[in-house]
């Protein structure tokens, strides 16, 4: 399992019930209310010390509670994909029951396409892969975080390990049944290359019934 989610959790860096999506999201066009995303440059914000991110959606509504100590890097590229909207929309695309739950490719191809490959440097690990605990996705080569996302199942603390160095930055403080409700109906299925290449065209046509971002909050 582990091998698994090293490889297939960043296929996009190395090769890691539904509402209609917008038609931005849809057919790849840009989205001028979110014009900060196609320029990663301009969104280096370094996040507080502490804050809470509001999921609101298809399943329910789940706060995350970062702690910027635990794995800078990924405290301040978490704070600013939220405050400026990259999560909205984004489906639940990899369930694994008593695993995790993956999320994180844009929506829209165009936005994705920019973010796949800005990769963040590697945080050391200063907390375990506990039930609940955020963590950012990679592939097995150093310095390969962007923008995927899981909240673990369960304890997944194998992931802690050298060889691994998958590092928590955050935790689900509130909603944890509702992170436990999204569907599983899909698992594995979604082609993450089709992700990026189609957004959430391809996912709407093949995966109806994932369970998605409606929108994500900085708590003021």
């Amino acid at each position: 399992m582990t091998v698994r989610l090293m490889t297939m959790i960043g296929v996009a860096a190395a090769a890691l019930a539904a509402i209609p999506a917008g038609a931005a999201a849809q057919t790849g066009a840009v989205d001028f209310s979110k014009a900060k995303l196609r320029n990663p440059e301009q969104l280096k914000e370094t996040a507080p010390a502490t804050y809470k991110a509001t999921f609101d959606t298809s399943a329910g509504a789940f706060v995350i509670e970062v702690h910027r100590d635990w794995a800078p890097n990924e405290a301040d590229r978490f704070y600013n994909l939220v405050k400026n909207g990259f999560y909205d929309d984004c489906r639940f695309f990899r369930v694994v029951p008593g695993f995790m739950v993956q999320f994180g490719m844009n929506g829209n191809p165009a936005i994705q396409k920019i973010w796949q490959n800005t990769n963040m440097k590697d945080d050391p690990v200063k907390q375990s892969n506990k039930r609940g605990y955020v963590t950012f996705a990679q592939t097995g080569a150093p310095n390969s975080r962007s923008t995927q996302l899981f909240i673990n199942f369960s304890d997944n603390t194998t992931l802690d390990h050298s060889g691994q160095g998958f590092a928590p930055f955050g935790q689900v403080v509130s909603g944890m049944n509702v992170v436990d409700k999204i569907t599983a109906q899909y698992g594995e299925r979604p082609d993450q290359g089709e992700i990026v290449a189609k957004g959430n065209a391809y996912l709407n046509a093949s995966f109806p019934k994932l369970d998605y971002i409606k929108k994500a909050t900085i708590e003021k």
